[in-house]
């Protein structure tokens, strides 16, 4: 299925019923007074929370999503039926912008959430409404309210604890194969990953968090250059940044060095806020690095960078490092987690 994480939808709540004049006609009832019903409010138009989507798809085909209108009121006190609500099933982290303003209305943050994007109109009054003790005849009667249309702007970001940064082929996807569930696809070329990618991480019994793989960067991918700069909104959400440099290129004329420099000015670049999240270093491929040599090519690495943060040393093809590695970032993950809501109920992945 192909991944889209942005759309554009026009939708439109019922308008309501309008209102009815109409009086009691019964043979010897000569009187029978006004019996006009109101009219049915239009649907609402809700979105909901799906956590068994992961993409925008549905929305770049089907852009237009009306409710039905309400029904009219009519004679003999009948009250017309309200239209039936639509919902629109979208994945968790889903943004809806007024896509004129840009302004955000809503976020879906939880599963199962609920809310109303477009509110169908109320119905209008029958002329049964107007009955008093000096208007016993009324022949007022008002029609519905429209509903509201609205144009939108879905923009989709992952929820995932942690994000992977780098380069292409520097083995983001063996690695979130290698410790989560996620199988994505695994080349020797660049740009195979083309679409984000979540795993989940067991680090034991009701213990995990989400890792989220995008597309790999490249120099000047702020301005537009490679796939990456296109999902770097995914890694916006996330506790924590994983930069995964390839320590060991076939291409002897690159230096890894200059490569994650360039990762990180482009960073910055797009997003001041990305750029100070917490970030840790993660040197891999140490199995193409002979063991007598490794020592050395990380310090030289850790030199040249002038990286005063965490750093470890993986090889995610062999998964050698990488258990130290995992718990290490669910320790950070559960800390992240606690301080940022001290007295909200505990997730329930860390609470064990």
């Amino acid at each position: 299925m192909k991944f889209v994480d942005e759309a554009f939808i026009d939708i439109a709540a019922g308008d309501g019923g309008n209102g009815c004049a109409s009086f009691r006609h019964e043979k010897y009832k000569e009187f029978g007074g006004p019996d006009g019903g109101d009219g049915g409010r239009g649907g609402h138009v809700y979105a909901l929370a799906d956590s068994n989507l992961n993409t925008l798809v549905d929305f770049r085909y089907s852009r237009r999503h009306e409710a039905r209108r309400g029904q009219h009121g009519m004679g003999s006190d009948r009250f017309g039926a309200a239209g039936d609500d639509v919902v629109l099933r979208m994945p968790v982290g889903t943004i809806i912008s007024d896509a004129e303003t840009g302004e955000v209305l809503h976020e879906l943050l939880q599963p199962g959430e609920q809310i109303m994007i477009a509110k169908g109109g109320d119905g209008g009054f029958g002329n049964l409404r107007f009955k008093s003790s000096i208007n016993r005849a009324p022949r007022q009667k008002t029609p519905g309210w429209p509903g509201d249309k609205k144009s939108l702007k879905l923009e989709l970001k992952v929820l995932a604890d942690v994000g992977l940064l780098g380069m292409p082929n520097a083995g983001k996807s063996t690695f979130i194969a290698a410790v989560s569930n996620a199988r994505p696809k695994i080349a020797d070329y660049p740009f195979t990953t083309l679409h984000p990618n979540l795993g989940v991480v067991r680090v034991g019994p009701g213990q995990s968090f989400v890792v989220a793989d995008i597309p790999g960067l490249i120099e000047g991918a702020s301005e537009g250059a490679g796939l990456g700069h296109q999902f770097l909104r995914h890694l916006q959400r996330t506790r924590l940044l994983l930069h995964i440099v390839d320590i060991a290129p076939f291409d002897e004329d690159v230096d890894p060095v200059a490569q994650a420099k360039a990762i990180v000015a482009e960073l910055k670049k797009y997003d001041p806020a990305l750029y100070a999240k917490p970030r840790w270093l993660v040197l891999n491929k140490l199995d193409m690095v002979p063991a007598e040599e490794r020592a050395a090519r990380v310090k030289d690495f850790v030199k040249r960078f002038r990286w005063k943060g965490p750093v470890f040393e993986i090889s995610a093809l062999t998964r050698e490092g990488c258990e130290p590695l995992v718990q290490s970032i669910y320790q950070h993950v559960r800390h992240a987690q606690q301080a940022e809501a001290p007295d909200a109920p505990a997730d329930p992945r860390f609470d064990r």
